[in-house]
């Protein structure tokens, strides 16, 4: 049966639109603790380590309920768990506008990022129902690019907002945003009806096909994956959490150039995440294996930008030369987030891909909860706030956690020889 029996561009791509916009959202409520971490911290009198811990504290729960919800996916419409998140988002950003006290501002913390940790893996679920298989890099990517647009308007507009009205009104506005967006996506949100299937032959009313979740993670190309998404949210943990504080404090930029900055570093990710998953998917189209539009493409995007951390600790180098370096190392390996879902879909059957993504989802964000207080930490101890070195001697650990995932990657991860382990080759058909 062709690939694409079923397939409806404008609906897909309208459901993409919609999912890039929640994207938006979910990463404006990560970076915003960040963007306040001054004011913050100054108000609620907490030092470096203990920042780290509520920034860290987010992705607490992040994992327990991703992995929950992931199962949940295979089950319920993605639709409604969308919904759901959405609207769990917009209310719980009006306590984060009340609260005084370090320990109430971490319970906060600790809810809202159980409510957010999901949208991910359930995201890319219902992507893939809507896109064949050779289809799926780019919607993934593009999606990916709410959270570029998210960081980048956190970068222009937090620092103005925080200016004229104070910190706490930005969680207000991200209550009525997140309000917004689940009005509309009641009334457009949709369920795709792609179905990924094992072998040509098997009939369109055939069972969907399990496998053991012991065999699935036991593979090495599952986790091979899993390791890569833990380098990436290490580095998306760190960057989200301490960019903003040392743009400001380490290298002297004010609040508000420091907020322009960081809409600049983090734009540079938009057209590496875009143009490496375009060349990725260009790449299987011509005839290439996974293995190498995937898996060496994406290894060499972690290795590229791990050179660039390292590069930032080279003396001499001026502010703005760091900040232009610093954009390349973030840029570059954020075509993980496009990739990786991919890599695990050639492998899992379609009625197990939502808890497979969850796990690895979960298991991969536990890298952005350790990374901000083993940050905090490495600040403290070598110089403080006002020191540029101490941060890049932080950042440095998220050149190590990609080249070691990379690493392990080239020597284990081959997708086109793992699908045997768990049924035949996929075909793509309708429901």
């Amino acid at each position: 049966m062709n690939s694409l029996d079923g397939y409806r561009p404008r609906a897909a791509w309208m459901t993409t639109l919609m999912l890039t916009a929640l994207a938006l959202i979910n990463f404006l409520d990560k970076i915003v603790l960040g963007m306040v971490a001054v004011p913050l911290m100054r108000e609620l009198n907490l030092s470096p380590a203990q920042f780290g811990v509520v920034a860290g504290s987010f992705f607490w729960l992040f994992a327990v309920s991703t992995v929950l919800v992931g199962f949940l996916s295979n089950r319920i419409p993605t639709r409604w768990l969308l919904l759901a998140m959405g609207v769990m988002w917009a209310v719980l950003q009006i306590p984060q506008a009340l609260f005084s006290s370090m320990a109430a501002f971490l319970v906060c913390r600790i809810v809202l990022g159980a409510a957010e940790g999901p949208f991910y893996p359930v995201s890319v679920h219902a992507l893939y129902k809507w896109f064949p298989d050779e289809k799926r890099n780019m919607p993934v990517a593009f999606v990916n690019q709410g959270a570029v647009v998210g960081l980048l308007l956190a970068g222009l507009l937090i620092p103005v907002i925080t200016h004229q009205w104070g910190w706490r009104m930005n969680f207000v506005v991200l209550g009525v945003i997140g309000a917004v967006w689940s009005m509309l996506w009641l009334i457009a949100g949709d369920e795709g009806n792609l179905v990924q299937r094992r072998g040509l032959s098997t009939g369109a009313d055939a069972p969907p096909q399990k496998v053991p979740y012991r065999k699935l993670l036991s593979n090495p190309t599952i986790l091979c994956t899993f390791f890569l998404g833990f380098a990436g949210y290490w580095m998306l943990g760190a960057n989200m959490t301490w960019l903003p504080t040392y743009l400001e404090k380490a290298l002297g930029f004010s609040g508000i150039v420091s907020g322009r900055w960081f809409a600049l570093v983090i734009a540079t990710a938009a057209p590496f995440s875009l143009g490496l998953s375009w060349l990725s998917q260009r790449m299987l189209a011509r005839g290439a294996s996974s293995r190498s539009a995937r898996v060496r493409l994406l290894c060499a995007a972690f290795v590229s930008g791990a050179c660039m951390y390292f590069v930032l600790m080279l003396p001499g180098l001026a502010p703005v030369q760091k900040a232009i370096v610093f954009a390349l190392a973030g840029g570059l390996p954020s075509v993980c987030f496009a990739l990786a879902p991919a890599l695990l879909s050639e492998v899992v059957p379609d009625s197990q891909r939502g808890a497979i993504i969850g796990i690895h989802t979960a298991l991969a964000s536990t890298g952005a909860a350790i990374a901000p207080m083993l940050v905090g930490r490495i600040v403290q101890a070598n110089g403080g706030a006002l020191s540029a070195h101490a941060y890049e001697l932080g950042f440095a650990t998220s050149a190590v956690m990609l080249i070691v995932a990379s690493l392990c990657a080239l020597r284990w991860l081959h997708p086109g020889r793992s699908p045997r382990a768990s049924g035949e080759p996929v075909a793509t058909s309708a429901a």
